[in-house]
This record gives structure tokens, C-alpha cells and sequence, in this order.
């Protein structure tokens, strides 16, 4: 593996952890400007049935922001990451698990979901950014109507 493979290697699994931590601080502008490419493919039929869908990067942060704000605290985890890469493309998968707080008086406070992501990505002149993600829901536990009530 060359130099440039390596180097590659870590943005792609830095910028797909970068998703995850500025989901997590809240950091909506972060999120839009330095991880997602102008238009993102998304795929949750997994999770929520449906079709995948072409969004501006701009509409699918703002569509996380309104999910996932009111909610006191998430915690969303990477983790054994697979990273190809070829040229200006570059396809990465991760294990995630991801944990959802919003104390409530009608039951459980946590959500809690594990799975995988499959991430497509291309090389921009700020570096790599995600172009397509699929979220692939292998389990959940805990008071998924806490997503419900954070609308």
C-alpha cells in the first residue's frame, strides 16, 4: 500500500467519523460543510421502509437537526471500518451503534440502534466527502418513541 493509499485511508475513515461527532456536538454547519458532497444519496429504507433518496446536503442536515435536536443526548459510534479506495472514488463500510436520550414520563429514555453504513465518497478539492449513504439496521433496543416525541 502506497503512502498516498494510507493517507486516504484515514481521511476517508476520519471524514466518515466526522459525521458522527458533529452529529453528536450539534455542529449542523460543520456537518454540511465538511463531511457531505453537494448531494448525498440516502438509503434508511432499512429502518423507515421507503425509497432511497437524493438530498442536498444542506436539506438532509437540516432534516437531522430537526430529529435529532430536541433529544438531550445522542452518542452515534463507528467502528471496524473497510475502506477501497480507487482514484476520485472511494467506498467505506462501518459497524455503528447508536444511542439516542430524551427522558420522558411514558416510558424508557433510550433508543438504541446497531447496524452498518455503507458510505460512497469522492475526492473534492476540500478532500473527501460523502456522496451516498446506506444505514442498514441489524437490531434495536429500548423506547424507539422517544424519536416520535422529539419532533
Amino acid at each position: 500500500m502506497s503512502e498516498q493509499d494510507l493517507r486516504d485511508r484515514l481521511d476517508i475513515v476520519e471524514v466518515c467519523t466526522r459525521m458522527c461527532w458533529h452529529t453528536d456536538k450539534r455542529e449542523w454547519e460543520s456537518l454540511r460543510s465538511s463531511v457531505f458532497a453537494e448531494k448525498v444519496l440516502v438509503d434508511y429504507s432499512s429502518l423507515n421502509g421507503g425509497e432511497p433518496a437524493e438530498l442536498a446536503a444542506g436539506d438532509l442536515v437540516e432534516a437531522w437537526r430537526t430529529l435529532l435536536s430536541p433529544l438531550a443526548s445522542t452518542q452515534h459510534l463507528l467502528t471496524n471500518h473497510l475502506v477501497r479506495a480507487s482514484g476520485a472514488t472511494a467506498v467505506a463500510t462501518a459497524d455503528f451503534l447508536a444511542t439516542h436520550l430524551l427522558p420522558n414520563a411514558l416510558g424508557g429514555p433510550l433508543w438504541t440502534l446497531g447496524g452498518h453504513y455503507r458510505f460512497t465518497l469522492s475526492r473534492t478539492p476540500g478532500g473527501w466527502r460523502i456522496d451516498g449513504l446506506t444505514m442498514t439496521a441489524d437490531w434495536a433496543d429500548g423506547n424507539r418513541k422517544i424519536m416520535e416525541r422529539s419532533k
